[in-house]
């Protein structure tokens, strides 16, 4: 960080924010299961919430055959997942979706993604979703609501995705084998197209929002494969319309890639510790920062797309990834700012150690030369998501279950929404924290997303608000 850059981040964190926001994500399920009095009389009353967003869809109970599980599995690390509130009487379930609303075709002709039709579940409960955003407003909520930005058709992260000629490459070509978030390309035309009809769409249907907020318009890097995305066809067009040497970036990548995949030793990443090694290390494929510069010119076009298509009234607030891995995923905070009306920044440390187990994992197959202390002491450096003290075998690395507290320090998610705040400038970062996981420590958490951020946070998600941490989140008053 330079020092006017600290400079401006101390001020800025001086500063609290003047007005206290607490929103809350409620999907549509929770408001079928226990009514829009009850969900509201808790975000009211108990959590004292300012703000509420939900998605446009409704659920019902399905079977494994014609369902997904909630909550989502998350590449299968997160199959411990339990809810604390009971949905339908259930911990976990199969479900299915319906949109909350009857899309308007003519916005969609010619496009090559469609959205989802209207079934008998849209017809007998999506009128919830609105009834519930009108009723929240009436009670002095500012109400929102989160689609996703490449995953068509963009009700639910869960269910959807892009065709094969809309997928994000590697480059060498190829799609990545494993992936946690099914997004296309942020530079596929066609991807973008039916996200600016959807957001079109949503905001005559639901015109009185405060905002929409959209999830995952970057590259989520949560495998070491996602960091050396995209290379596309799509992405190339995009490159070389700026005035980027693509071929030779992805040149450098493909050495970089190889290095990473069996070229590695103990000494080399023990150079590789801590930023300045890492900058070191990074200097010796000098095309790998225009890759970066081309994802953040990605990130910028869709969101500049993003907020042409709005209207002036409603707020656009994408999600994000948190510093530095938010340099992989493409969100440039300063580039951004001017686009939008804030960040949600988001602190999901149930997935921190996953991530880590998702790079080291990576990195100790291809280099089985390697020793796990090397592997497992360079990733933490690299991606910072821990901040404990101490060395951790690979197998440390796991995704806590319900009860336990997560693997990461105060001052690891402290600095996170410190470096957005500082890069953001004078637009709001929202720390966006999680409900999963153990009473205490997730008041240890939000307290700590809360004060970084000015007394700003989102919580996600109310399935994981048990009476109890809802009381929590009231005590922030």
């Amino acid at each position: 960080m330079t020092r006017r850059h600290f400079l401006s981040t101390t001020a800025v964190l001086a500063q609290p924010s003047p007005v206290r926001f607490v929103g809350i994500t409620v999907m549509p399920e929770w408001i079928q299961s226990e009514g829009i009095d009850g969900v509201l009389r808790n975000l009211i009353s108990r959590a004292k919430a300012t703000a509420v967003v939900t998605s446009p869809y409704v659920m019902e109970p399905a079977d494994e055959k014609t369902g997904s599980r909630e909550p989502p599995i998350d590449a299968g690390a997160g199959s411990v997942r339990l809810l604390d509130r009971t949905l339908w009487g259930k911990r976990d379930l199969f479900v299915r979706t319906a949109p909350s609303f009857a899309p308007s075709t003519a916005l969609y002709r010619g496009l090559r993604y469609q959205p989802a039709p209207p079934t008998e579940l849209t017809r007998r409960q999506g009128g919830l979703v609105k009834d519930f955003l009108v009723e929240a407003r009436r009670r002095g909520l500012k109400t929102y609501l989160q689609v996703q930005a490449a995953i068509p058709p963009g009700y639910r992260v869960q269910f959807g995705g892009p065709s094969e000629e809309d997928a994000p490459r590697l480059p060498d070509g190829r799609i990545p084998p494993r992936r946690l978030a099914n997004n296309g390309s942020l530079a596929s035309p066609a991807i973008r197209a039916y996200t600016c009809a959807l957001l079109t769409d949503l905001a005559a249907a639901y015109p009185d929002l405060d905002g929409m907020r959209v999830d995952w318009p970057e590259y989520p890097p949560y495998f070491l494969d996602d960091a050396f995305l995209d290379f596309s066809d799509h992405a190339k067009a995009v490159a070389l319309r700026h005035g980027l040497p693509f071929d030779g970036m992805r040149e450098e990548a493909v050495r970089a890639y190889r290095a990473l995949h069996g070229g590695l030793t103990d000494a080399a990443l023990d150079r590789a510790r801590g930023r300045y090694g890492l900058l070191a290390l990074l200097g010796e494929y000098p095309g790998l920062a225009g890759l970066l510069r081309l994802k953040a010119l990605l990130v910028e076009e869709t969101l500049r797309e993003f907020r042409r298509v709005l209207p002036p009234s409603m707020a656009l607030v994408p999600n994000a990834f948190p510093p530095p891995l938010s340099l992989a995923s493409g969100m440039d905070f300063a580039r951004a700012a001017g686009l939008v009306q804030g960040f949600s920044v988001k602190l999901y440390t149930m997935h921190w150690p996953m991530i880590l187990r998702f790079w080291a994992e990576a990195l100790r197959s291809a280099n089985p030369q390697v020793s796990e202390q090397a592997i497992t002491g360079a990733v933490e450096d690299w991606l910072e998501l821990s901040g404990l003290p101490g060395s951790r075998r690979i197998d440390d690395y796991r995704y806590p279950e319900p009860g336990e507290r997560h693997p990461v320090s105060d001052a690891a998610m402290r600095d996170k929404i410190v470096q957005a705040r500082g890069q953001a400038g004078s637009t709001p970062v929202y720390a966006l924290a999680h409900g999963y996981g153990p009473v205490a420590d997730f008041e240890r958490r939000l307290r700590v997303a809360y004060e970084a951020a000015g007394r700003r946070v989102w919580i996600n998600r109310y399935g994981y608000l048990s009476d109890a941490k809802l009381n929590a989140v009231g005590r922030l008053a």
